[in-house]
């Protein structure tokens, strides 16, 4: 077993998932793209000149995150319910992530504490926890801010809101996710983290996490031994 993956999961009383990547991939059967091409069209139809370096922008977040230079709330706020509606309608059909459920069962039988803190709606999180009967074994979940999204990851916000939800300090949680800004907002407030490196280019940018996984199986093991 990863000596430091085992290290930083022995510590944790509690684990703090990023939705999009180590739960599930939301976007895999409801074109990202497509989602990007609608906020961008709802854009121009408020009057907003899109920047040349967004127009082929494939990721939706990537819209939303850029639209906080507006100093146009309204606007924001707009855009922000496209993008969860997209969600919602993008994790019912949803990729779940392999081994992702016997994580959250692990967690749950071993005593931890599970949390979501996601760049998504705090809605799809929800519904597709529910579809996938995962609802009760997950408390608290953390969405983006609604309507800020400089509040979102790597902001340790939303870090920082579970931890406070949770009852507990950052030292005894990890943080698992596929992304530099998720190990970012966790490192801000001292948490200890885990990248998924769930594609091989990907191992390059987590480099700083304290743990890198190639699975979430290796969590699973992690929690239970010899039951995997």
């Amino acid at each position: 077993m990863n000596a430091e993956l085992a290290a930083v999961i022995d510590r944790a009383r509690f684990l703090l998932l990023d939705f999009d990547g180590p739960v599930c991939k939301v976007f895999a059967n409801h074109p990202a793209p497509q989602v990007a091409a609608t906020l961008r069209r709802l854009l121009v139809d408020q009057g907003v000149t899109i920047p040349a370096d967004l127009l082929d922008e494939p990721d939706p977040l990537a819209v939303l995150s850029w639209t906080a230079t507006l100093n146009r709330p309204a606007v924001v706020r707009r855009v922000d319910d496209a993008l969860r509606a997209a969600e919602v309608d993008a994790v019912a059909v949803a990729e779940p992530t392999p081994y992702a459920r016997e994580v959250i069962v692990a967690a749950h039988h071993a005593r931890r504490g599970i949390a979501i803190v996601s760049n998504n709606s705090a809605d799809a999180v929800t519904q597709y926890l529910i579809a996938r009967r995962l609802a009760a074994y997950v408390h608290p979940v953390i969405g983006r801010p609604h309507g800020d999204p400089g509040g979102m990851k790597p902001h340790p916000g939303p870090v920082l809101a579970a931890v406070r939800e949770l009852h507990t300090h950052p030292e005894e949680c990890v943080l698992i996710g596929d992304s530099p800004t998720d190990i970012e907002a966790a490192q801000a407030i001292n948490m200890p983290t885990i990248g998924y490196a769930n594609k091989p280019r990907k191992y390059h940018s987590l480099t700083k996490a304290d743990a890198i996984i190639g699975s979430m199986a290796e969590i699973a093991t992690a929690l239970h031994p010899g039951e995997l």
